[in-house]
């Protein structure tokens, strides 16, 4: 029914012609606050969809032109009676706005009256107060036929002049006046039909009097008595039986009772829609974060491994000219003897990588610059000039076409990239081919001159500004129903493009050299305190992307960003602040809730709502959509490394169906090629790649006695690896381009 619900929300707001805050909320009737713009609808679960598409527009007209006065103060009028003209006013002036409107009208008021929920079926219409009758004129009169007299008739003239509330409101009295007037004559007239009544005596002289409306008494007609009151056989005095009559409304004593019923009983069918079993929606939003607080700087971050990569080359240098014995354990081994081994064959691994990449690099650089080329062709227009063109004057007896042609090819937009780099404690095993990939695309942007930035996310990294408790500082202002993002949440920028070339490729190193040490014990001593490997706070990063890619676009003047998002799984979905209260100790606390069905993300930027979902990849897609939908000029891709074993389930969570043919079909190219490709998952196009395949080289290298066998195996393994990049790069650079 979610789904239903955003509908209608988006209805809602398109015949309000402004960015109304609509929820579907537990209550019983439609209300709409003036000051904050909030229309809150019922949970009509059980109305189909013509009564849904009446009762939303109906909503919409109060919530247009129905003010927020208190009119009761000066109009003594049972609200039923405004109901029933405002009703009337605003639905006209609905259907003056919308001229197709009408037709909601009538259909959804069909299946009501259909359905009896006026609770007019079993009665005689034209028995109904005047108020009844208007009510059900201005809703079912257009194919039913509702009686009125001569003078009736002028109500309706009067109710159909309303412009205004005010209209409404004297509109409403006069009507008032009139049934109110009419119940006390009716009521008068029982009252002269009762005293003219004669009464009948019973055999021992006993009278009998009728039921009234309240009360019966037995009245004595024969006896005699003072201004006092009669006395009864005993003697004693007996009260003057009274006539009586319920007299109250608003409060005004003496005034007869009146009320339309037609009113209530629509009002009582209508709760009758809601489910109440239903759970009541939560309504989230997401944290504002100060940015400058999440954000670790580039300087900080090398500045901490330059300073632990000086102690480490420092710590050799002195063993080395001590020229210890080796001592056969373990530890001392590496304390002596592998840190400067390690330095030196990660310095030369990298500057061989470094080389080996630049024809990556290079067909990066030429796709990008034939489908920047293209793309510019294909926006290009052609114009005539005025100006004569002598080639094509010997043509003139049969081509008109003499002048020349200019060609005017449109400005794109200029790029840039934003980064995401997965840190997470299960990304050990594949963060150095992670890197690999990481540092050709880096390279490629700086050889076309795109600007980038790239951040890892953590939760490790230590926080210098503490509270009163000394816990890490929030990074917002938390209210209730507000998403949480943990305190300890941190996006390390790695690198930017803003490095002097020969600074970054320092930086990359020193990185290269860290990831390295994640695999090989020797380089313990490498990695910085805060820099080891953490949980996954892929969802924190996302809520963070809604000022950092902003931020970003304002530094480097980009019109269009591409955010690349590379990671192995996903995140925990995140809890929201609420307050609890202790029902049992009558005080209340600022808590968390856990999110789950029922639970709807509201952006008031874009006035769109999103179903949080029942699973990890749910939210994670949720958060994706949203961003999407405000930051308009950016794609977000996603890069999944994982296992073989890992990807059936990959496609399987972003289809629909997890046994459509489209899972098996995707599934097959997964078998061919180790890759995937997914549009419009959350991400604008998600990458699967093969943990086994993402590092291995495409250069062809066989052993000096290598069999034909290994020639052929090491020959097909090149292609394919070759085939897969290129596949993939092609992807990646289409969208940049």
């Amino acid at each position: 029914m979610t789904i239903k619900h955003e509908i209608k929300s988006q209805l809602a707001k398109l015949l309000a012609t402004e960015d109304l805050v609509v929820e579907h909320r537990k209550v019983e009737t439609a209300e709409f606050n003036v000051q904050t713009r909030v229309l809150t609808l019922p949970l009509w679960d059980k109305a189909s969809e013509n009564v849904i598409d009446m009762l939303v527009s109906h909503e919409v007209g109060h919530a247009l032109y129905t003010p927020d006065e208190d009119w009761w103060e000066e109009y003594e009028i049972h609200p039923s009676f405004v109901n029933i003209v405002e009703d009337a006013r605003i639905e006209k002036l609905m259907k003056r706005r919308y001229d197709g409107i009408s037709k909601t009208f009538y259909k959804g008021y069909t299946e009501l009256h259909n359905d009896d929920f006026f609770q007019v079926k079993k009665k005689n219409i034209s028995e109904m107060i005047l108020a009844d009758r208007v009510n059900l004129h201005y809703k079912i009169g257009t194919y039913y036929d509702i009686p009125f007299s001569g003078e009736e008739r002028f109500f309706l003239n009067k109710i159909d002049l309303c412009e205004t509330f005010e209209d409404t409101l004297k509109a409403a009295k006069a009507l008032y006046d009139y049934c109110l007037a009419e119940e006390q004559r009716k009521e008068k007239e029982e009252i002269e039909d009762f005293s003219n009544f004669d009464l009948e005596l019973d055999e021992d002289g006993d009278s009998e009097r009728p039921m009234t409306g309240t009360r019966s008494e037995a009245v004595d007609t024969d006896s005699e008595g003072d201004d006092d009151g009669d006395v009864d056989d005993d003697g004693e005095k007996q009260e003057e039986a009274e006539i009586t009559v319920d007299t109250h409304v608003g409060g005004h004593e003496g005034v007869t009772e009146v009320s339309a019923e037609t009113v209530e009983s629509l009002d009582e069918a209508l709760r009758n829609l809601t489910n109440e079993g239903a759970r009541e929606n939560v309504y989230l939003e997401l944290p504002k974060l100060d940015v400058d607080r999440v954000i670790i700087p580039n300087e900080e971050i090398h500045q901490k491994c330059h300073e632990r990569l000086v102690e480490a080359q420092k710590k050799a240098e002195e063993q080395e000219k001590k020229k210890l014995v080796v001592d056969q354990r373990h530890w001392d081994y590496y304390d002596q003897y592998g840190m400067k081994k390690y330095l030196d064959e990660t310095e030369k691994d990298f500057a061989n990588f470094k080389k080996s990449a630049q024809k990556e690099v290079n067909y990066l650089v030429k796709e990008f610059e034939c489908k920047k080329s293209a793309s510019a062709y294909a926006r290009a227009t052609t114009s005539r000039t005025g100006v004569l063109d002598t080639t094509k004057l010997h043509t003139y007896k049969y081509n008109e076409d003499l002048f020349k042609k200019v060609s005017v090819i449109p400005e794109g937009k200029n790029h840039g990239l934003v980064f995401i780099l997965d840190w997470s404690g299960s990304m050990s095993h594949v963060m150095m081919d992670t890197i690999k990939q990481l540092y050709n695309l880096m390279w490629f942007c700086k050889k076309v001159q795109i600007p980038f930035d790239v951040y890892a996310f953590t939760t490790s990294y230590p926080k210098t500004d503490r509270d009163e408790t000394g816990y890490a500082a929030p990074l917002y202002e938390a209210k209730d129903n507000m998403m949480v993002v943990e305190n300890q949440f941190s996006l390390m920028n790695l690198f930017t493009s803003q490095t002097r070339i020969k600074e970054l490729n320092e930086q990359m190193l020193n990185i290269f050299r860290i990831v390295g040490g994640y695999r090989d014990y020797t380089a313990r001593d490498l990695t910085p305190f805060g820099l080891e490997l953490s949980g996954t706070p892929l969802n924190e990063t996302i809520v963070a992307l809604h000022d950092l890619i902003p931020q970003f676009q304002a530094k480097t003047k980009v019109e269009k960003v591409n955010c690349v998002i590379l990671t192995d799984g996903e995140g925990y979905q995140l809890s929201y602040h609420r307050t609890v209260n202790r029902s049992l100790m009558g005080e209340s606390y600022f808590g968390r809730g856990n999110y789950g069905e029922g639970c709807i993300l509201r952006n008031r930027k874009t006035g769109k709502t999103y179903n949080c979902g029942y699973q990890y990849h749910d939210f994670t897609k949720m958060l994706l959509r949203n961003i999407s939908d405000e930051l308009t000029n950016v794609n977000f891709v996603g890069i999944r490394i994982m296992d073989g074993r890992d990807a059936k389930h990959f496609v399987q969570m972003n289809s629909e169906d997890y046994n459509s043919p489209e899972v098996e079909k995707t599934m097959q190219q997964w078998r061919k090629t180790k890759t995937l490709i997914l549009e419009d998952v959350g991400y604008k196009v998600y990458l699967g790649l093969s943990s086994s395949a993402v590092g291995n080289d495409a250069e062809f290298e066989v052993k000096e006695d290598a069999s034909k066998a290994d020639i052929k195996r090491a020959f097909t393994k090149s292609l394919k690896n070759k085939k897969m990049n290129k596949k993939i790069l092609s992807k990646f650079i289409e969208m940049v381009a």
